[in-house]
């Protein structure tokens, strides 16, 4: 296979064609790499990575005053070489090369409510931040840009000494370079503003001051956005200008992406993103230069990531949320497990999500990520029967850890599948990665000897028969049905059982709910060519999805027709359709052929309170015990069933 040819940055040789992309763990408290974060990224390297980008690292400490820098890791000062030594043997005890990302102050990108008081944004123009336009920037000085250029080359010096084998420079998200670089942001009259040639200077000037610092064979990459998607922002010829420039100034690799804060949905691609979403960039770019060009963007699929080099579209395949969902992909696909190969789902609640909580980076699938030493299993200390009532992805998650470990596992489903609602949550085209979800989790527990008894039904009385050391509860939800006058009808369908294909839509489709389940299945359903409604409590709908899907799925609802009708009541459900109030009380009627029920799902606690005190051990995981998204019970399966 073309990934896993040896490849070449610069001097850099390595192993495959496969990089980790950065992703930064954020809980180094005073600047030095932890061990967490060593055992994380060694964890990639083990797993079969040719590359490792770690997340960004900052060159300067000074200037904004925001409380989160002291929780990045730094390079400013040569006490970080001990560490960053530490993490690059680890990684080359694995054949793997580490290339260090550095990055600088955040500019308009810098969230106002996380500074510690008297801390004042750097730009390069005064411009509104991204998280609260109220907040302007100050305008760097010539001195302060300078200050910068020398930062950048110092942190190479400290790169060389930690013995890092190259540098990944932070071009990316409307972040400082990608400001400078940018006419939309960067306002300046003197030397470092105006046109293509000045606004690249800044980053001229640094890939000099690190190849005089670090020598001028020292690899350095840069990583920007081709395009921003954003009207004002870089267009795809100026971006194609660029890539021509840095590999004359020097840059000996280039990692292409797109979009920016306003069109995140590029940066961090939701599940409604399709495969392969930026590959035609980099393809792009491919043409213009002769140095290597990395691909990114949801190529966790090892088909495509093998194509995309086959057809010469690029030289490299950075994969980062892939590689928290699975550490092994590489080793995995060299040999030819592809169905062991746990699936990022693109949610971004267990690594972006998390992050903007101040938490650790981990994943939805796969709770050890950021976690490895910690949460790595090992055998149970006394072998356990073990019962899992439900097959949903809490249930499945549950048997597989309890099974690795070494307990007897049983599980009932009382359907005739295994997946649970993630079953019709995975039947439209664009939540294809919750089918692989559902194809991994099944395979797993076959392969782990996991006795699957599907169309069982549980009862105290079949479960005290049984005699289990442990319970666990996983039976998830039900739709809730409200109390609506004419919620009976025949045109009445509640969302799981239209896409489980139970009952057929009609032309004109009215969707009572706006959450994450309504607003899916009206685009499923507009996209379908049905002329779909969705009529919502709220103010907004898809309240319940991390921001940069909402963003995402709402654009395309907009695109797909579907109108939108928030802060609304619905009535009463008629003959002709639905009566509906808006926040003003005004009543009107909304013809439909079809109204669909998604209000949510509710939790069913009986099983557990008939069980209370008559078995060993028992636990309630997931949807049972509140209806949340597919994290929760994942992680509450993971987490419980490798303590038993």
């Amino acid at each position: 296979m073309k990934l896993f040819e040896p490849g070449k940055i610069g001097k850099m040789s390595l192993k495959n064609r496969i990089v980790m992309a950065p992703m930064g763990r954020r809980d180094e408290p005073d600047g030095t790499v932890s061990q967490r974060s060593i055992d994380y990224y060694v964890a990639r390297a083990k797993g079969g990575a040719g590359l490792i980008i770690t997340g960004a690292m900052r060159v300067l400490r000074r200037g904004e005053g925001q409380k989160h820098l002291v929780r990045s890791a730094m390079v400013d000062d040569k006490i970080y070489v001990t560490r960053l030594n530490e993490l690059a043997e680890a990684v080359h005890d694995y054949g793997a090369r580490i290339s260090i990302q550095l990055h600088t102050r955040l500019g308009r990108t810098s969230n106002p409510a996380v500074w510690d008081g008297g801390g004042v944004a750097l730009a390069p123009s005064v411009l509104p931040c991204s998280w609260n336009s109220s907040v302007m920037t100050r305008a760097m000085t010539i001195a302060e840009i300078e200050q910068q250029v020398q930062a950048f080359g110092f942190a190479a010096e400290i790169a060389v000494a930690s013995g890092m084998d190259g540098i990944d420079l932070h071009g990316h998200k409307g972040g400082p370079f990608d400001q400078f670089m940018t006419s939309l942001w960067n306002k300046r009259t003197d030397k470092y503003g105006g046109d293509l040639g000045n606004r690249l200077r800044f980053i001229v000037e640094v890939v000099q001051a690190i190849k005089k610092r670090a020598g001028a064979d020292f690899p350095v990459c840069f990583r920007y956005g081709l395009t921003h998607y954003l009207d004002g922002g870089r267009e795809i010829e100026e971006g194609l200008e660029i890539a021509r420039r840095l590999e004359a100034a020097g840059v000996d690799a280039l990692l292409i992406d797109a979009g920016c804060d306003e069109t995140i949905y590029w940066i961090h691609p939701p599940t409604t993103q399709p495969p392969g979403c930026m590959v035609d960039l980099a393809e792009m770019v491919k043409k213009v230069v002769n140095i290597p060009v990395i691909a990114v963007g949801k190529l966790g699929y090892p088909e495509l990531a093998e194509r995309v080099l086959q057809e010469g579209k690029a030289d490299f395949i950075a994969l980062g949320r892939p590689l928290l969902a699975d550490p092994e992909w590489p080793n995995k696909v060299k040999e030819g497990r592809l169905d062991d190969i746990c699936p990022c789902i693109g949610d971004n609640e267990g690594c972006e999500a998390r992050g903007g909580q101040g938490k650790y980076l981990s994943c939805t699938v796969n709770p050890a990520a950021g976690m490895e030493r910690e949460f790595a299993l090992k055998p149970a200390e006394r072998r356990k029967t073990v019962l899992v009532v439900g097959g949903g992805p809490g249930g499945m998650e549950a048997a597989r850890v309890a099974a690795l470990r070494g307990h007897q596992v049983t599980l009932w489903e009382k359907g005739n599948a295994l997946g649970g609602n993630l079953i019709p949550a995975s039947v439209p085209d664009f939540k294809q990665d919750y089918r692989r979800l559902i194809d991994y989790l099944v395979t797993q527990v076959k392969k782990l000897g996991v006795t699957i008894e599907l169309g069982k039904k549980a009862t105290p009385r079949l479960i005290q028969a049984m005699k289990p050391d442990v319970v666990f509860i996983a039976t998830g939800g039900i739709s809730i049905i409200p109390e609506i006058p004419g919620v009976d009808k025949e045109k009445v369908v509640t969302a799981i059982d239209l896409l489980l294909g139970r009952k057929e839509a009609g032309k004109s489709v009215v969707i009572i709910g706006g959450g994450v389940v309504g607003s899916e299945t009206a685009l499923y359903l507009a996209q379908k060519g049905k002329k779909v409604t969705i009529v919502a409590r709220s103010d907004s709908i898809a309240h319940d999805l991390y921001e940069d899907n909402h963003l995402h799925l709402s654009k395309l609802l907009v695109e797909a027709d579907v109108e939108i009708l928030t802060g609304t009541n619905v009535l009463e459900i008629t003959d002709d359709g639905v009566t509906i109030a808006d926040k003003h009380g005004k009543t009107s009627t909304l013809k439909a052929d079809t109204v669909v029920l998604a209000r949510g799902l509710k939790s069913d606690e009986n099983l557990r309170e008939a069980l209370k005190d008559k078995v060993p051990e028992i636990y309630t995981i997931g949807d049972c015990v509140e209806p949340r998204i597919v994290m929760n019970a994942i992680w509450e399966a993971f987490r419980t069933a490798r303590l038993i």
